[in-house]
């Protein structure tokens, strides 16, 4: 049952994404990122394979003296020790032929390729020319030595404070990866920051620590020793072993067997001694399990974070579109589209002098008046150029808001952390669509097809009047694109301009035909289905800022998922 709750737990956090740059966002992927490799390379194998041989990962400071520590031990040149920083690069993992079986495949630490062969089968270690490449982080040398014993691994890491940050990364991944960790560190360092940290992590997950006091002078060996031993204790670590080493010179690059028996004797010991070695690493998983609790609720804290980052980006585009919609609305019935080149052609269509001063003079007059004016000019008058000047003006109506919902979108996401990459990310977003236009004109046309249909439904029946051969379907449909456009409906001539005044002649004129009623609901009907259309229009464009949120981002659901599978996980261990 362990088993399958990690597994579900690991397949939960590689879901979990954190792409907006939140507030926390950095410690947040961190944890992630340490949670994920803690469950690959340690967690999962090892409830894999609870027998498999303990793994302890020699760590600590620049030039503390990890790689001849473990040299030493080893009794061989296993792992390359020298003055240059950082010496370590690929790291080294010594074990028995007999265990060669637990490492050579993916079960701990299936991110690093695999080296395999010791010193003698490709040459002296780092030897130019060979095949394996000590310099690259991301590789694990994989080295058989009788020099350690059955049931016991030894991995040396690179720097946990490495110049190179691929390196320092690397020790951090590998001290999870491990049953034990011997950490190493000197007389002269070892109160320095960098190492305390890694071992409250240590502390905070419950990993088995052994210390290694290296290149202690014998004079100060007493008062050094007592005095680390109070600092381990103070921080939870006084049950952890010390082995004190003297500062003492090298033979053959390894140290004295003197100064490193008692590490050896108690190494051996936990390997021959089955039940030792399965304390510690019962411990170190169960501080490990321990630990799952608290960093997954630090990554549950984020990922609400990052879902509330995306709302609130959300909302700044909706409210922008809303705007948007709200100013074709308000441009639809405010008569700004009865002007310029619409009025110029509806001039055309129904002339500019006798009729439009009767109607601002007289706009009470009997319908059957102004409409015989038309009738009596003995044609009909064309109306395509002023359903195109009708089109060109609601294209640029819809496209100027939508340009302004644009830049208040891009305006306010770059003021806001979580919204700036994105924008950088894609520039995109600061402009409207490359088809932007050609869609509004294709929308624009299909609504004038729409108000078309109406009126043909609208004059079933009245076509062999003479009203209606006197305009027309289509002369009387560009009516009602006028009287969509205004906010002028039921005023008296004496109370609108020139532009209003178009508008209510067409209403008049088509209330000669329709009656009252028909033309108030047709207006409506026709207003309400450009306004839909716009809306679908600005729609497809926010979907490009919902697609670049909704990429990658953690469902609403996420923290609850994690939750869900913790109590999964917390059954188990039961």
């Amino acid at each position: 049952m362990l088993l399958p709750a990690l597994s579900s737990l690991q397949e939960q956090v590689e879901q979990t994404a954190l792409p907006l740059d939140v507030e926390g966002v950095a410690a947040t992927r961190r944890v992630r990122a340490e949670l994920l490799a803690q469950l690959q390379d340690y967690l999962i194998p090892r409830a894999k394979s609870l027998d498999a041989p303990l793994l302890a990962v020699v760590g600590g400071s620049t030039g503390a003296g990890k790689s001849t520590l473990v040299n030493s031990i080893v009794g061989e040149q296993v792992s390359r020790s020298g003055v240059l920083r950082p010496t370590t690069l690929a790291s080294t993992l010594v074990h028995n032929p007999v265990d060669e079986r637990w490492f050579t495949g993916d079960r701990v630490l299936p991110g690093l390729a695999r080296l395999t062969g010791g010193r003698g089968e490709r040459g002296e270690l780092g030897e130019p020319g060979t095949s394996e490449d000590l310099s690259d982080p991301g590789t694990l040398r994989l080295v058989s030595s009788d020099g350690m014993p059955q049931g016991v691994a030894l991995l040396d890491a690179p720097d946990i404070d490495s110049v190179v940050s691929a390196n320092r990364d690397l020790s951090r991944q590998l001290m999870s990866a491990a049953d034990l960790w011997i950490f190493v560190t000197t007389a002269a360092r070892y109160a320095d920051a960098v190492p305390w940290e890694l071992l409250h992590q240590a502390i905070d997950r419950g990993t088995s620590v052994a210390v290694v006091l290296n290149r202690v002078p014998t004079e100060a060996m007493e008062d050094v020793r007592a005095h680390f031993a109070g600092m381990l204790a103070e921080q939870g670590l006084g049950q952890s072993p010390v082995f004190a080493i003297i500062e003492t010179g090298l033979e053959d690059g390894r140290l004295p067997d003197a100064e490193v028996a008692r590490l050896s004797s108690w190494l051996y010991s936990l390997a021959s001694d089955a039940q030792a070695r399965n304390i510690v690493i019962r411990r170190t998983l169960d501080g490990a399990l321990d630990s799952l609790q608290q960093r997954v609720a630090a990554l549950q804290d984020g990922i609400a974070a990052q879902t509330e980052g995306a709302a609130r980006l959300r909302t700044e585009v909706d409210d922008a579109f809303a705007a948007a919609l709200a100013g074709v609305e308000e441009g639809m019935q405010d008569g700004s589209l009865l002007r310029g080149e619409v009025l110029a052609r509806w001039h055309e269509f129904v002339g500019t002098g006798e009729v439009l001063r009767q109607l601002e003079q007289h706009v009470g007059r009997a319908r059957d008046r102004i409409t015989s004016y038309f009738q009596g000019r003995g044609k009909a008058q064309p109306a395509e150029n002023l359903g195109e000047a009708l089109q060109s003006g609601v294209v640029v109506l819809v496209r100027s808001h939508g340009e302004a919902a644009v830049d208040t979108v891009s305006r306010g996401w770059r003021s806001t952390s979580g919204g700036a990459p994105l924008v950088s990310a894609s520039p995109d977003l600061t402009r409207l669509s490359a088809d932007f236009t050609a869609r509004a004109e294709r929308l624009v046309r299909s609504w004038q097809g729409d108000v078309l249909q109406m009126v043909r439904d609208e004059a079933a029946g009245k076509r062999t009047t003479a009203r209606f051969l006197a305009f027309g379907v289509n002369g009387l449909a560009v009516m009602l694109m006028l009287i969509a456009f205004s906010a002028t409906y039921g005023l008296s001539g004496a109370e609108v301009g020139i532009a209003g005044g178009s508008a209510v002649l067409a209403q008049r004129l088509l209330e000669a035909l329709f009656g009252d009623q028909a033309v108030r609901s047709l207006s409506i009907k026709a207003r309400k289905k450009l306004l839909a259309a716009a809306d679908d229009l600005y729609e497809q464009e926010k979907s490009r800022y919902v697609q670049v949120l909704d990429a990658g981002v953690a469902p609403a659901g996420g923290g609850d998922s994690l939750a869900g599978v913790l109590r999964d996980l917390k059954a188990a261990r039961r």
